[in-house]
């Protein structure tokens, strides 16, 4: 972390619909944030399902009602609230008739992408890719070009999503979660103090930052001199 800095770690999984909008809300409060510029953000990985096969996609809606044991119209039903809170935030879902799969590569692709400064930018093209464009993000030859578009050299991003040398990164990062108490996303952490799980309101991640700041910026004072007090002034 920079020094004088308040740093805030994001776990989140590409293919999470929470995420897109906690991050957004995220966006919200660093707006109101007088000292946004002193903010460093990190993206952390996670994976909600693991147990799905590299490579496999399948499709949203039945997928996730038989995940969760019921039926698949009240499942829509559940898909439909999430698309308009994401509405609120300006996000454009159709969570019924997405496909998801393992995004076990695209992790590795924001690891890469944070090594050059772009790990915010390659986290929003991807959520963006996934969500509102119902592109896939789930093989190489998908994710490639959504490095190049934000920057990235596109043999560099296919060696390493090849090698997979960022994998050990992705799992640090999710070991790490379990550690701090972290079961599900988003999941905020600032400066390894404060933590919150779920799409928390602007207000909400507001507050930690506030009181991260004031913990690493303590009021220094000076001997006191003559003045007034408790709303009196004795002269």
């Amino acid at each position: 972390m920079l020094p004088g800095f308040v740093q805030i770690e994001v776990w989140s999984d590409i293919v999470c619909p929470w995420c897109y909008i906690g991050k957004r809300r995220l966006e919200t409060a660093l707006s109101r944030f007088p000292h946004r510029d002193a903010v460093e953000v990190v993206w952390r990985s996670f994976q909600l399902d693991p147990r799905i096969p590299e490579g496999h996609t399948e499709l949203t809606l039945p997928a996730v009602a038989a995940k969760y044991g019921i039926g698949e119209e009240q499942m829509r039903a559940q898909m439909a609230r999430v698309e308009q809170l994401a509405a609120a935030e300006g996000l454009d879902y159709d969570l019924a008739n997405g496909v998801s799969g393992n995004a076990l590569l695209a992790h590795q692709l924001i690891h890469l992408a944070a090594g050059h400064g772009l790990g915010g930018a390659m986290k929003e093209r991807l959520l963006h890719a996934h969500f509102e464009e119902r592109r896939s993000v789930f093989d190489i030859e998908a994710l490639v070009p959504l490095g190049v578009e934000v920057g990235l050299d596109e043999d560099e991003v296919r060696t390493a999503l090849t090698d997979k040398r960022f994998l050990p990164a992705v799992r640090e990062d999710i070991a790490t979660a379990r550690a701090l108490g972290g079961n599900g996303v988003p999941f905020f952490v600032v400066d390894r103090t404060y933590g919150a799980s779920g799409a928390q309101p602007p207000e909400v991640l507001l507050q930690l930052l506030e009181r991260a700041w004031a913990d690493s910026h303590p009021l220094t004072t000076v001997p006191a001199a003559d003045g007034c007090d408790d709303g009196s002034c004795a002269v």
